[in-house]
């Protein structure tokens, strides 16, 4: 998911930059490197930088390219409504 997409589900659409600051100071036992900003990139401010966001994602079977993005138009998900 991207950071805009999680608020938009929120009923905030244009929060997405909050949701990074959740994503970044929030639980570390929740899955934040799955979320992607709305070109596919990795998060610079992800524990342990770009990398350790890439290996977490490819450990999962996730394609990351060397200049950390990822395939957004394939990988993205909505929940069911």
């Amino acid at each position: 998911m991207t950071y805009g997409q999680i608020a938009a589900l929120c009923g905030s659409p244009r929060a997405a930059r909050m949701v990074g600051g959740v994503a970044h100071f929030g639980l570390e036992n929740l899955p934040w490197h799955r979320v992607v900003n709305k070109r596919g990139g990795l998060a610079a401010g992800f524990y342990g930088g770009r990398s350790a966001q890439a290996e977490l994602l490819r450990a999962e079977g996730v394609e990351v390219a060397e200049d950390y993005l990822v395939d957004i138009d394939s990988l993205l998900w909505w929940p069911q409504q």
